[in-house]
Formats: structure tokens, C-alpha cells, sequence
């Protein structure tokens, strides 16, 4: 057994390599197009990626920019959430949503997930708000919906905005509605590892809003809506015009790419048995594009060191909640403040996700993982 799992391939957590082969020639064919307009920085091919994309989300505007941590920060002036406000942010989250809220000068406020979806606890939302509150950063873990109306209610009960971090769930569905039109805006990150993800650095905010629409765009052109004259202090957060034309491109494969980790989510869910590991739970109202497929398991050191032995490379999304994490020490949470939170990130283990994942390499996962 030994010497057979020695000359197997390596399956590894997350592969781009396979998805670029498939449309080079179209990548390359469009940055011919963007080389020999010169527009690389905005322009052309941006604006047809805003709009496929607006429609793709069923919104009525998509802005460009430069990456999801700039999204996050436009949203949050946009809205005016500045110093002496605070928005409530789930513990368990890339730490880029929290960074949104820091980089406009306001204070995170972190609340527990649940111990089964691993989403943001809307029963312990209230409890965190004061008169400083002005919103409710929802995050859309590793590709599934969180309960949008549980949290709506509350926002609407509080006068609180919604935002929604989409980061992770390009294509997703809440009850069978595409994620990116339920707040106030929605933030996207097209970083190269997500199911849509740009040859580069990008992201994007969709919103049904016109006026917050024509303020981000103003945003992130360094404060303009007219060359060399200024409104308000603006940022360069443009989105670069040969990642915009590769967004487009994969917009065309992104239904069957998340088909295919639909189908592979499936499999896991279905055919893992081992009572050694917790899969995330999977609400009726939640459509997931399996951007991450998340287990937990008590050993994880022992369980990733087994599968590394079978030449299956697992990864680790996120090893410590942002409550947690050094740059937010000076607000004083500690150890237990969330307790679920706290669970999943000493726990987690992320299997091999990604759509050319072949059937014999999901066979050889599933195998692997039941014999542990």
C-alpha cells in the first residue's frame, strides 16, 4: 500500500493550471485586443465586464476596481461609515472583511458563527449593536449563502445597511436568487483563485443603487467624474483592462465550472462516511458554488499528514479568527468570546477543490479520507 500511494499523482487543494490550458488561446486572443487599444487601465474591456457582469448577478450596475479588500473599503464610504462607527462582522472570515470596515476608519465588531453552517449566529447579532452601529458585513463562506432574511430583518429593525461579502460565492444562490443584489452593494473578488478569477489582481461591487453606483465610480478614480477635476479625495482603484477581458472570457465557463464542484461537493457530502470529520451543513435555501470544501476534525495535524502520505495536499482556510489575530489585539477580545469561531479555525481542514478535479481523484480523496 505503501509504495502504490508513493507513484500516485499529487492531488493538490486547488490547481489553476488546468482551467488556463482550457482558454488561453481566448485569454490571449482578447489581450491582443487590449494590447493594441492600449487600454489597460479602465476603458473598453472593463465596462463590457461591469455589464455582463451586472446581469449575470441580476443587478442592475457593476463597478470594476482593483481587488475584494478595495470593494469592501469603497462600500463602506460609500455608505459613510467612517470613524466612531462600527459594523458587525463575523469572526470566522477571510480577514479582508474586517479590513474594509478598518480601512474607512471604523471599528469591526466580531460575532460568532453557528456550529453547523459556520456562518454568521444571527442570534447573537443584537446583542453586539450600540447607537455607533451602522451595518452588517455578511460573508458568504467559502461559497455558501449565510441567512440573508434572518439578517435583513435585523438591519431593518436596527436602520442598519447590508452588506454582502461575496468574495467567495460568484454564482451562488440564496433560495434560488444569485448572491450580489440582497444589500446595500455586494463585494467580489475576482483574486486568481476564486471560481471567477481574473490573470491578476481584481474585484468588484454590484449594487441596484444609481447614486451609489455613480459615487463609486467617482471613488475610485481618484475622487473625478471629469478629468483633473476633483469632487471629494479619491483612490486609484481601477481595474486593469487585460484582467477585465479575462473576466469576461471566464464569465462564459463560471456555470459549468461551479456545476462541476457541485458535483464533486455531492460526492463528498454523499459518499464520506467517516464519523472523523464534520462537513459544513448545508441549509435547503442555499445553493453553494463550493468555492472551499471546509471539514473539521480533531487531529487535524495527524489527518493532513495522513493524506499528504496518500499524495493528497489539503489546505487550511483560516487557521485563526480575525478576533484573534495580532492586528486586532487593541480591541480586546480574547479566547472564548467565540467559542464557534474559535473551534472551526483550530480544526479546519480544506479537501482538494477545483473543477478539473478528475473522478479518479475524487475517487482517491473519498477512499483516502473514509480509511482514515
Amino acid at each position: 500500500m505503501a509504495e502504490s500511494t508513493l507513484t500516485q499523482s499529487r492531488i493538490p487543494c486547488l490547481d489553476l493550471q488546468g482551467q488556463h490550458k482550457q482558454i488561453k488561446e481566448e485569454v490571449f486572443a482578447a489581450w491582443e485586443k487590449v494590447y493594441a487599444q492600449t487600454a489597460f487601465s479602465g476603458g473598453p474591456y472593463v465596462e463590457a465586464f461591469e455589464k455582463e457582469f451586472a446581469q449575470y448577478t441580476q443587478t442592475q450596475f457593476a463597478v470594476g476596481v482593483n481587488n475584494g479588500t478595495t470593494a469592501l473599503h469603497l462600500a463602506m464610504l460609500v455608505l459613510g461609515i467612517g470613524p466612531g462607527d462600527e459594523v458587525i462582522v463575523p469572526a470566522d472570515t477571510f480577514i479582508a472583511t474586517a479590513w474594509g470596515v478598518s480601512h474607512a476608519g471604523a471599528t469591526p465588531v466580531f460575532v460568532d458563527c453557528t456550529a453547523d453552517t459556520w456562518e454568521i449566529d444571527i442570534t447573537k447579532i443584537e446583542e453586539k449593536i450600540t447607537s455607533r452601529t451602522k451595518a452588517i458585513a455578511g460573508v458568504h463562506l467559502y461559497g455558501q449563502p449565510f441567512d440573508i432574511d434572518g439578517v435583513m430583518a435585523i438591519c431593518k429593525k436596527h436602520n442598519l445597511y447590508l452588506i454582502e461579502d461575496a468574495a467567495q460565492a460568484q454564482g451562488a444562490r440564496y433560495k434560488g436568487k444569485e448572491v450580489g443584489g440582497f444589500g446595500e452593494m455586494a463585494c467580489f473578488s475576482f483574486y486568481p483563485g476564486k471560481n471567477l478569477g481574473a490573470c491578476g489582481e481584481a474585484g468588484g461591487i454590484t449594487t441596484n443603487n444609481e447614486a451609489h453606483f455613480k459615487h463609486l465610480c467617482s471613488l475610485r478614480n481618484h475622487g473625478s467624474t471629469v478629468r483633473y477635476y476633483h469632487d471629494e479625495i479619491g483612490y486609484n482603484y481601477r481595474m486593469g483592462g487585460l484582467e477585465g477581458a479575462s473576466l469576461s472570457i471566464k464569465l462564459k465557463y463560471l456555470e459549468g465550472w461551479n456545476n462541476r464542484r457541485r458535483a464533486i461537493a455531492k460526492r463528498y457530502l454523499s459518499e464520506i462516511k467517516t464519523p472523523k470529520i464534520k462537513m459544513q451543513h448545508q441549509p435547503d435555501w442555499a445553493d453553494s458554488i463550493f468555492h472551499l470544501f471546509v471539514i473539521t476534525t480533531e487531529d487535524r495535524e495527524g489527518f493532513m499528514q495522513y493524506l499528504n502520505g496518500h499524495q493528497i495536499f489539503p489546505a487550511l482556510h483560516y487557521p485563526v479568527p480575525c478576533h484573534l489575530q495580532k492586528a486586532y489585539a487593541h480591541l480586546n477580545y480574547k479566547p472564548g468570546d467565540c467559542p464557534n469561531a474559535e473551534y472551526l479555525a483550530a480544526h479546519c481542514v480544506s479537501l482538494p477543490m477545483f473543477a478539473e478535479l478528475t473522478d479518479e481523484q475524487v475517487d482517491r480523496v473519498i477512499q483516502a479520507v473514509n480509511l482514515y
